[in-house]
């Protein structure tokens, strides 16, 4: 069943009359037809055909002017870098806490890989950069801000090498987040996840030689367990679905910018509500307790989400 088709019962009952705001999107419509160049102008290598098979993000895709090889872009080179300053954190999403490390130097894990592309190009990531969907980087729930790691596609003997820059997926059974570039170079575009092995590179390290031992990823088991119940936590003014709180409030934009690429016409209903030194991340409001927990419902149907019913 589509994804979005889930939700629309709940955006009807919720909107009323109100008209949802289209969602921006920064890239090129696919499929759109180019000018014809004028003489002397340089004619640009047309989009990558490719064929999508069910992938998460399968109306996403690289926009009309991509590189003219993106097999030749270089894999990310690791460096040392501080730890950003807000993006390590603690923090929660979803209904879930993460922890992030301190220190990668031994990661290694095996979990499905996924992407994301067009639709976040240019929006900020955790880190406070933009995301660069041509860039080699990456997002992980939990690796140091900014760090590096291998992604090995075990399916083809492909791998490369990516900056962790941002925060997610937060899908239940997804261990990382690719950027376009970097799940087209491991093979995997058109099927929108597949399962990769992620091992932390340091600074100087060769990167030839055996497989790594994998480990397991709390990440990975943790989306495996069953959803906990939705805690409700009585205040005034409306009854909302929390999706995360974080101490800081650009972790909690770049949450909000990500999701609403994902929830279409629910966008709209994305708050960022602070309290203290809390930032959270709220969708509604909804009419009372039994709609917000009809809505909680479909979220954890349709997406994997398990979002905390609040009343304000």
């Amino acid at each position: 069943m589509n994804r979005y088709a889930l939700l629309l019962p709940l955006l009807l009952a919720a909107c009323g009359t109100q008209a949802p705001r289209p969602v921006i999107d920064r890239g090129e419509t696919p499929g759109a037809v180019s000018p014809a160049p004028t003489p002397g102008s340089a004619v640009r290598k047309p989009a990558p055909a490719i064929k999508y098979s069910g992938g998460f993000y399968k109306d996403d895709g690289p926009g009309d002017n991509p590189p003219e090889d993106i097999d030749a872009i270089p894999d990310a080179v690791p460096r040392a870098e501080p730890l950003h300053r807000f993006a390590n954190n603690p923090y929660s999403v979803l209904g879930r806490d993460y922890v992030p490390l301190l220190d990668a130097r031994s990661y290694r894990a095996r979990g499905v890989g996924s992407w994301y592309g067009r639709k976040f190009h240019g929006q900020k990531t955790s880190s406070g950069e933009p995301y660069d969907m041509y860039g080699m980087t990456a997002a992980h729930p939990t690796l140091p801000i900014p760090s590096y790691v291998r992604v090995s596609n075990p399916a083809n003997g492909k791998s490369v090498v990516v900056r962790v820059n941002d925060r997610g997926p937060f899908h239940a059974g997804r261990l990382i987040d690719l950027s376009w570039t970097a799940a087209w170079k491991l093979g995997y575009i058109g099927e929108g996840s597949t399962l990769v092995e992620v091992e932390s590179v340091l600074p100087g390290q060769t990167l030839a030689g055996a497989a790594p031992t994998l480990v397991d990823d709390p990440i990975a088991r943790m989306a495996a367990e069953p959803a906990p119940p939705l805690p409700q936590v009585q205040d005034a003014r409306g009854h909302f679905l929390q999706l995360g709180a974080f101490g800081n409030r650009d972790n909690a934009e770049a949450l909000r910018a990500r999701l609403a690429r994902e929830l279409g016409s629910l966008a709209e209903k994305l708050v960022v509500q602070s309290a203290g030194k809390l930032f959270r991340v709220q969708l509604g409001p909804w009419p009372d307790a039994a709609a917000a927990r009809l809505a909680g419902g479909r979220l954890s149907e349709g997406f994997g989400m398990t979002p905390v019913i609040v009343q304000r």
